[in-house]
């Protein structure tokens, strides 16, 4: 019994010291260096190891070598060899030794040369472990065999059908998910192909993360380690790494409900910064603009709406009513110059942007100036996953920068985009749809829309799940003048299609409810008289630029000047220049909230400006047409006021 006993002991205790051996070791190559560099060197991987989690110490099972090298670029802080070795560069040696280095300030992204040489080491060393999660060589070959059949070569490429959905099967800089919230998500169309240029790139830490995964794993890694307020500014990421690893260095004591936002409504009068708290974000919406003959909006317009519920208001389905309180999230083509070219958004030439606007602005633009109804489809979304969703919007707001292309990369594929890297929802894994009607079908065939709402369309309409067009509504008031008025017209449409001249002359016969409903196809008439000299001032601003007429210098000038100053609505981080990283924290706020309301004063100024000059960019008939609409609703007006008060009512303003 001693022996078998004895050998068990032995057993256990030869298990027990492997196991404690079994985990990294930093081995520092002493050849050449002093014992003050020796001891400083040493101080400063014994402060990257004790920054390090466990786990990763645990599964990174080797000794590395670390040393100081010559040979290494000036501006190069360490490299990390395929063989576990860590070099580091000589010429910092110097400062680390005597002290210097802890307070030397450098334009790098950790500041001072220390920390930037501590963030070094761990940026290195993850480049280890994530090189050393590779897959086991059968494993390999099955991947080998796939990338040849879908005709990739990169690992960004690959689709995430090749890789299984072991998490053993990826390293770190090539798991799914890290690749969705890190900026490389699905291709949509393109069975699970990555895309391979990474549009996060404003308010980033280190820009270098963006060159390619594996780098962005690293770059990430030393401020999941090194910087308290990570948590707060990347929070996916931070939860990425904390799950991964299963421990979290400490962290700001807590973070801000709310996430800051600009509001890009066209209502300059109001300050544009906003804040929204995903708790009181009681669902998601699939809203969708329906097509109207435009040839760019022939599919329909993809949009997210925020059911948010009022302050004081539980979390519940009457949060649906509070209207006034509802965002929208709109990816649109954000366009630098406006002349809209086909050809430009077909190749990709303008930005795309979240645009995070009112729902009220987004129901009028819609339902009475562009007469298209609205679809307002709830998504079948966890409470979690709701959450998520706003909280990635809110990073994609201050971060993505994309291209926009009318067949590609449009607004449904972003919006899908948004939704499946922010809910997580496996439902959404492999969905493909690149135009807006039929991705509302697809939802709907997974179970992720409910458009059972939509079935009686007037309760549809009395619950805020539809918005009609105003069409009917015109044709109805049509309807009135016709019936009171001996006019020739038949539709709503023939009606607007006559001159305000032509329509001028019914206005002395009209009776109190007639004069009501030609005011309000006056007003209609006005708003397709500017969206028809919206469409003018495109086609004809670029040949006017180059006209020497004054007045025409003067408008292009003032459309110059909207154009830059109206940038930041759809790209916030400029605001904020090159200070901070992620979601603004509440120490921005300030210079947010000075920032966008001086550029929303001039905005202001601006358009007053523009509305005179943008005249002389019109054709001649264009600017009288829209001078004897204006006078046409000046005029009706005086008329429905003094026929209101000879009937005995109340004075109207």
């Amino acid at each position: 019994m001693k022996p078998l006993f004895a050998w068990m002991l032995a057993t256990a205790l030869g298990l027990s010291c492997a196991s404690a051996q079994a985990e990294l070791k930093l081995r520092l190559k002493t050849d050449g260096l002093n014992p003050q560099q020796q001891q400083a060197s040493q101080a400063l991987l014994d402060e990257a190891m004790q920054a390090l989690p466990p786990r990763f110490i645990q599964q990174l099972d080797r000794t590395i070598d670390v040393g100081w090298t010559d040979r290494m670029p000036d501006n190069a802080y360490g490299e990390a060899s395929l063989v576990a070795e860590l070099d580091l560069n000589r010429a910092l040696l110097p400062s680390l030794a005597d002290g210097s280095a802890a307070t030397q300030k450098t334009h790098r992204p950790h500041g001072t040369v220390r920390r930037e040489m501590l963030a070094t080491v761990l940026h290195e060393l993850t480049h280890i472990y994530d090189r050393a999660r590779l897959w086991p060589s059968a494993e390999r070959s099955l991947i080998q065999r796939c990338t040849r059949n879908n005709g990739t070569t990169g690992l960004v490429g690959l689709p995430d059908a090749c890789r299984g959905q072991n998490d053993r099967r990826f390293t770190l800089s090539d798991d799914p998910r890290l690749l969705d919230l890190a900026g490389w998500p699905q291709y949509v169309g393109r069975r699970g192909e990555r895309e391979q240029h990474n549009r996060q790139v404003a308010r980033s830490p280190d820009l270098y993360e963006t060159t390619n995964p594996k780098e962005f794993v690293a770059v990430n890694m030393e401020y999941f380690l090194l910087d308290p307020s990570y948590a707060c500014r990347r929070p996916a990421l931070y939860r990425y790494y904390q799950e991964h690893f299963g421990w979290a260095p400490a962290a700001k004591d807590t973070c801000a409900k709310s996430f800051a936002f600009l509001n890009a409504g066209n209502d300059f009068a109001k300050t544009p910064l906003g804040k929204v708290d995903p708790e009181r974000v009681y669902a998601v919406d699939y809203l969708l603009a329906e097509a109207n003959q435009n040839w760019v909006s022939r599919w329909g317009h993809s949009m997210l709406r925020l059911v948010i519920c009022a302050p004081g208001r539980p979390r519940g389905p009457d949060c649906r009513l509070d209207l006034d309180q509802h965002l929208v999230l709109s990816y649109r083509a954000f366009v630098g110059d406006v002349q809209l070219s086909s050809w430009d958004g077909l190749v990709g030439k303008y930005p795309s942007r979240l645009f995070i606007l009112p729902l009220s602005q987004v129901i009028d633009e819609y339902t009475k100036t562009e007469l298209r109804s609205l679809a307002s489809v709830p998504l079948n979304l966890s409470r979690s996953e709701i959450e998520e969703v706003v909280e990635h919007a809110a990073e994609m707001h201050w971060s993505y920068d994309g291209n926009y292309y009318f067949l590609s990369n449009n607004c449904a594929v972003e919006s899908l985009k948004l939704l499946r890297s922010g809910s997580n929802n496996q439902q959404l894994v492999g969905l493909d749809s690149i135009m807006p009607n039929g991705l509302l079908e697809v939802l709907k065939g997974r179970g992720l829309a409910d458009t059972s709402v939509l079935d009686d369309p007037r309760e549809a309409l009395r619950l805020g799940y539809r918005f009609d067009s105003f069409r009917d509504r015109y044709q109805a008031m049509f309807e009135v003048i016709k019936k009171h008025l001996p006019i020739k017209e038949t539709s709503v449409e023939d009606w607007l299609s006559l001159s305000a001249e032509q329509r001028r002359q019914w206005f002395d016969q009209a009776d109190l409810r007639t004069s009501a409903a030609l005011l309000l196809l006056e007003q209609a008439s006005f708003r397709r008289q500017l969206l028809l000299a919206q469409d003018e001032v495109k086609q004809r601003y670029l040949g006017a630029r180059e006209l020497k007429n004054g007045g025409m210098e003067q408008a292009n000038k003032t459309l110059q000047e909207i154009l830059a100053n109206s940038g930041f609505l759809s790209r916030p981080a400029e605001l904020l220049g090159s200070s901070g990283y992620g979601l603004p924290q509440p120490s921005e706020w300030q210079r947010l909230e000075s920032e966008s309301s001086t550029r929303q004063k001039q905005l202001q100024s601006l358009t007053g400006d523009l509305d005179k000059e943008v005249r002389a960019l019109l054709e001649p008939a264009r600017a009288a047409e829209i001078a004897a609409n204006e006078a046409n609703l000046k005029q009706v007006g005086e008329h429905l006021r003094a026929l209101h008060k000879a009937a005995g009512g109340l004075e109207l303003p």
